[in-house]
């Protein structure tokens, strides 16, 4: 047994050491490029703040104790440690918390709707993202030679271009370059901070927790606007829990504390070096760290690695729909996998090409990385309140933490965030209405669909026929029934779907076998094999199926009903037809919903994918029959 142990352990440090890797590439590359603009911008116009001794020194502690008190303490503590079976990320959180026992279903709603703000405030960080760190990067041509500032921008948007163009192709060919690449822009960025500390040591002292009091007691209400600024240093924290599913917490959590933490204070602290011994440096601090032979390298190795955090952030959306649309929180959308062998690389195409619109837009408006910063933040820190308020709820639900621990835990959690969140505000006029304008338009959409859907249910369940009525009305000779099998999707098990009721109307024709089947999407991000079925014999020849699946699982309806033939209904592929409704949505005269509320729904229907192409049934054995619904 010995032997065995011993041969095992070094393969799962291999494991987790390739796990860290690759976790350095999709995790971290975010926050991992905040240092190209993160000290800029505290020293920017918008705070007014010079680059003094004490301004210096005040700003690196209020970076290093954010990065310590949001990042470490709250992320890799705490939140971490709320996995929904493994996953993480704002809505797996929101399932977690609404399956806790005991929760009344007003509670249920609050946290549902908390859920789809956080999944709205995520969309505008995607938006926001892959602008800010492309531009802040190609931005160092300028320290280059401020003769290719006019260049700075359409090689921006090239570069925005190709990364969503290429993503129909998949990330699975070149993601295994994304972990040692943004491995190297660590010790770079760890390296180009430590030349400029071992000049002017003397900036270690801001580590100290009370030059960061200090600064904001004397500066007052000018500490707000630079914490608006000392954001940045956090953005992508969320994505150390929206990941863990891939990777594992132990992979992220030893990544965070043995590389990106030290290399990322190693690099502001020797901005903040290098802004002590020469102020002027403050037009862009992170690319005047390196020698002049270093300078294009350096610009180079930034542009890959703000690609390489973008792609993480649009890959991230593309699971957020997907989930969305699982959930019924947004209408069903085409998604495609672009590889066979690694679970989760997925490509959706509205999603892709709406992003690259609004990423584009936000570039040619903004113009800079400077106006941009002045965006950014919003979204981010809205998103760090709605995880706050979730892993409260369920750190007193799930966990049991005693008031005693959770009320001081969560206080100075919420007081962090709300702090930061405030400060962002004062950011409004200068750009920062615009993450709050597209979380606003999401959220509206989100929340637009799941009422418009409550309200087709609630109509299709009034004319419903219960399934145990039709059965009892079909007996010999009074309808054709040939051989093979019928599957028709229906949403309530319970009752007889439109369908096959449009189909024994029309075409007097009942198979030999029908399948009543209703999908299910759950709390859990996964369903095992043993639990994916649910099968009930009704009687001649009528069978009810219920498929589980989770929210981060793709339905696949014929793979998952070919074993349900050792279970008493015939599945042969060649002699099993589909039978689905294409319900067209339209106005009612007396609606449940406002009027704007009922086009927008509309609207939204006629997006909406086919049921076919969503749960992957094949199309030359699958049949659409329409009904119209009055919302």
């Amino acid at each position: 047994m010995s032997a065995t142990v011993a041969t095992a352990q070094p393969s799962d440090r291999k494991r987790t050491a390739a796990l860290t890797l690759a976790a350095l590439g999709v995790v971290f590359g975010d926050i991992g490029t905040s240092p190209l603009y993160t000290v800029k911008e505290c020293f920017s116009e918008f705070t007014g703040l010079q680059p003094t001794h004490e301004n210096v020194v005040g700003i690196l502690s209020l970076i290093t104790w954010a990065l310590i008190i949001i990042v470490t303490l709250k992320y890799v503590v705490v939140v971490m440690r709320a996995d929904n079976r493994g996953e993480g990320g704002v809505l797996a959180l929101m399932a977690l918390v609404s399956r806790q026992p005991a929760i009344n279903p007003r509670r249920r709603r609050f946290y549902l709707m908390i859920g789809v703000l956080g999944a709205a405030l995520f969309y505008g960080d995607c938006l926001l993202t892959p602008a800010i760190s492309v531009l802040s990067a190609v931005e160092g041509l300028k320290v280059a030679t401020p003769a290719l500032d006019p260049v700075v921008l359409p090689i921006s948007i090239g570069v925005l271009v190709a990364l969503f163009a290429v993503q129909r192709f998949g990330t699975a060919g070149v993601g295994g370059w994304f972990g040692p690449i943004t491995l190297v822009w660590f010790i770079v960025i760890f390296v180009l901070g430590l030349r400029q500390i071992v000049d002017a040591p003397q900036v270690l002292w801001a580590f100290l927790p009370h030059h960061a009091i200090s600064f904001a007691l004397s500066h007052g209400i000018v500490t707000l606007f630079a914490l608006g600024a000392v954001t940045l240093a956090v953005t992508g924290a969320e994505a150390l829990y929206a990941d863990m599913g891939h990777f594992g917490r132990t992979p992220i959590r030893r990544a965070w504390l043995w590389l990106v933490l030290p290399a990322l204070l190693a690099n502001y602290y020797g901005q903040g070096a290098l802004l002590l011994s020469d102020a002027t440096a403050i037009d862009n601090p992170f690319f005047r760290l390196a020698p002049d032979w270093a300078l294009y390298p350096l610009v180079v190795l930034a542009t890959i690695a703000t690609v390489i955090a973008s792609q993480a952030t649009i890959s991230g959306a593309f699971s957020m729909a997907q989930q969305s649309a699982l959930l019924g929180l947004s209408a069903r959308i085409r998604v495609e996998h672009t590889s066979e062998s690694e679970f989760g690389q997925i490509y959706v195409p509205a999603v892709n090409w709406l992003l690259l619109a609004g990423v584009i837009a936000l570039v040619m408006f903004f113009k800079n990385s400077t106006n941009l910063a002045a965006a950014y933040g919003i979204a981010v820190t809205g998103t760090m309140l709605v995880t706050t308020i979730l892993v409260f709820a369920l750190a007193v639900r799930g966990w049991k933490w005693p008031w005693a621990l959770a009320i001081p835990v969560f206080s100075l959690f919420l007081v962090v965030d709300g702090t930061l969140f405030t400060a962002n505000m004062m950011k409004f006029h200068e750009g920062g209405w615009a993450p709050i304008a597209i979380a606003l338009a999401i959220f509206t959409t989100m929340f637009t669909w799941m009422k418009g859907r409550a309200a087709g249910i609630a109509v299709e369940k009034e004319g419903a026929l219960p399934i145990e009525d039709l059965i009892a009305s079909i007996s010999p000779g009074r309808v054709h029934r040939p051989q093979g099998t019928a599957v028709y999707l229906t949403a309530f098990s319970g009752n007889a779907p439109g369908c096959l009721l449009h189909n024994l109307k029309h075409n007097e024709v009942v198979h030999e076998h029908v399948v009543l089947l209703t999908i299910e999407v759950g709390n859990e991000p996964y369903v095992t094999a043993s639990q994916r079925a649910e099968v009930g014999h009704l009687g001649k020849g009528f069978h009810r199926v219920v498929l589980h699946y989770g929210f981060m699982e793709q339905p696949d309806v014929p793979r998952d009903l070919a074993p349900l033939a050792d279970r008493g209904i015939p599945m042969d592929p060649m002699r099993t037809s589909y039978f689905i409704g294409r319900n067209a949505y339209v106005g009612a005269t007396r609606t449940v919903l406002p009027r704007w509320q009922q086009k927008l729904f509309l609207v939204l229907s006629r997006f909406a994918v086919s049921a076919s192409d969503f749960f992957g049934l094949p199309a030359n054995r699958t049949v659409e029959l329409g009904s119209r619904i009055e919302v």
